[in-house]
């Protein structure tokens, strides 16, 4: 068998005021995937625990994102998430900063070279 890409969705969440990345990185991977409806598994023939779900995470500081917190948005399947540095940092008056996270979700089935299973 072979993982083969089927979908990629992005999206981006910020954290206004409390410089949580994680609360950012949720909010990226949300708007990721509630802007879609896949019926991917169904056309395939899989169930949806069967999906396994790369996501990407880029923000400013990656060693403050709880990968744990990231990986429960995902409504099924498996998740791996991997957290590099991207997004920004936008200071504002008086110390604070916004925080900005972008991510990817990209969805991958085990499929054999060649084969359609429904």
């Amino acid at each position: 068998m072979t993982l083969k890409r089927v979908a990629m969705e992005f999206g981006m969440g910020t954290d206004l005021h409390g410089m949580d990345y994680t609360k950012a990185a949720v909010r990226a991977l949300k708007d990721a995937l509630w802007h879609n409806s896949l019926s991917m598994a169904d056309a395939f023939g899989f169930p949806r625990d069967a999906m396994q779900v790369e996501v990407l995470i880029g923000v400013a500081q990656p060693d403050k994102v709880d990968k744990a917190q990231v990986a429960a948005v995902l409504p099924y399947g498996s998740a791996k998430v991997i957290v590099e540095h991207g997004g920004l940092d936008i200071e504002k008056d008086k110390g604070d900063t916004t925080v900005m996270a972008n991510a990817a979700a990209v969805v991958y089935f085990d499929i054999a070279e060649g084969a359609y299973t429904k």
